[in-house]
């Protein structure tokens, strides 16, 4: 078996969310459970800091683990989903998991998996453990994929855990409304163990501080003691209202929606510490700035091109989308904007829609997933909420359509969905 065999094998034996949605989440860890035991706990070889959240927890996952790797850690990270190739869900020290690893892996627990017969995603969270264990880290860096009560990370024992922001996603999953998501979020607290959490509605805020007090576990919220100041696109100042001391800097990543997580980890740092952690402010610093640089994540406000200036995202839900048509709006300055838009079709569509801006130029398209809302119920979005679009068959010709009407002065957004995101040949 190869590596294309390895991964076929992988896709099309095991239920997989982006495909089928909803059908493919198990009701408990059993699965994840009776795999790890199988190949002997590899997740108690390591520790970790475990992160969830409705956005910036993929981001935020980066920055923990680049901080840590600029402190001389060996650093695993796992995240989910990948846009372009399946070895970017597992990494140590910013280096994709070896095709050799993936192939070996399958060929070992392929019998397992018939099996135990497990989602892709309880399978490639055991891949992640296992990696971690073999490649001996100090720490890895593991964010949930959906939830986090029921996600298959959630058999770890973390160092610390982490909930970046709660909103409404992925409602016929985790429960309608703020306190129904937030009860399972918190989930992956764990007795006694530190938790910090990010600037949260009060309804959210209060069912996460239940949860804790049940755990006995400390809460932490910095963004009652820090102020994040976005001074451009990608240089900020953090100051502590507490102590007056400020840090200021530019990072790799760029806008608000991402950097408003800084006290996060800045406040992980402290917390780490105390953990016997050896992290100084100026590694903290460091770490958080050259992000990409250090994991090599994208899909977050990646700038593409320049001169027309493209720009993609992969945030998709009604708070994310809200923040992008904000920050495209001011930072055009008065430019023509051309979207390259699709959507998946669980999604909260009619409100999402009510956001996009009016006077873009809209691309319409769907991505290569069975989950994809057609082209035809985008148009129908489009006629009534009386925006400009034309239609196109697939988002690589979509994106060509796009450029071909563009002039240098203009912008292009590509964004609604991770995996239209992922079919952009410029990522």
């Amino acid at each position: 078996m190869d590596y294309q065999e390895s991964l076929d094998f992988l896709y099309e034996q095991l239920p997989i969310f982006q495909r089928i949605g909803k059908a493919a989440m198990k009701k408990d860890l059993t699965n994840t459970i009776v795999l790890a035991e199988a190949l002997s706990n590899p997740q108690h070889d390591f520790k970790s800091v475990h992160i969830a959240g409705t956005n910036g927890k993929g981001s935020t996952a980066h920055m923990f683990a680049s901080v840590l790797q600029e402190a001389g850690y060996r650093v695993g990270l796992y995240t989910s989903p990948h846009l372009k190739s399946f070895r970017e869900r597992i990494r140590v020290n910013g280096q994709l998991v070896s095709k050799e690893f993936v192939v070996d892996f399958v060929e070992r627990c392929k019998n397992l998996m018939v099996e135990v017969k497990p989602s892709f995603f309880e399978m490639t969270v055991i891949m992640a453990f296992e990696y971690f264990s073999k490649e001996k880290v100090d720490i890895a860096v593991i964010e949930t994929g959906l939830g986090g009560r029921l996600d298959s990370t959630n058999i770890i024992l973390p160092e610390l855990s982490v909930i970046t922001s709660i909103g409404l996603d992925h409602e016929d999953i985790l429960g309608t409304g703020l306190a129904n998501i937030a009860r399972e979020k918190a989930g992956i607290i764990k007795e006694s163990i530190p938790v910090i959490i990010g600037d949260l509605a009060s309804e959210a805020k209060e069912e996460v501080a239940a949860v804790a007090k049940q755990k006995k576990a400390p809460v932490f919220c910095p963004s009652e003691w820090y102020e994040t100041l976005v001074l451009a696109d990608h240089h900020i100042r953090v100051v502590n209202r507490d102590t007056k001391k400020s840090i200021e800097f530019t990072s790799e990543l760029g806008g608000y929606s991402l950097l408003k997580n800084v006290p996060l980890i800045l406040e992980g740092v402290s917390q780490l510490r105390t953990r016997g952690f050896a992290i100084s402010d100026q590694q903290a610093v460091d770490g958080i700035r050259q992000v990409v640089s250090h994991t090599g994540l994208k899909g977050r406000w990646q700038k593409l091109r320049v001169s027309p200036t493209v720009v993609a995202d992969i945030g998709h839900n009604e708070e994310a989308v809200r923040e992008l048509m904000s920050r495209l709006d001011t930072q055009r300055q008065g430019a023509k904007l051309h979207v390259v838009w699709g959507m998946a079709g669980d999604k909260s569509i009619e409100s999402i829609f009510r956001l996009l801006l009016k006077d873009a130029s809209y691309y319409f398209c769907a991505a290569d997933i069975p989950r994809a809302l057609s082209v035809n119920e985008l148009a129908r979005l489009g006629d009534e909420h009386k925006l400009n679009y034309t239609t196109h068959d697939t988002v690589s010709a979509a994106y060509e359509a796009a450029l071909a009407n563009v002039h240098k002065e203009d912008w292009v957004f590509v964004g609604g969905s991770t995996f239209v995101v992922a079919e952009i040949k410029d990522i």
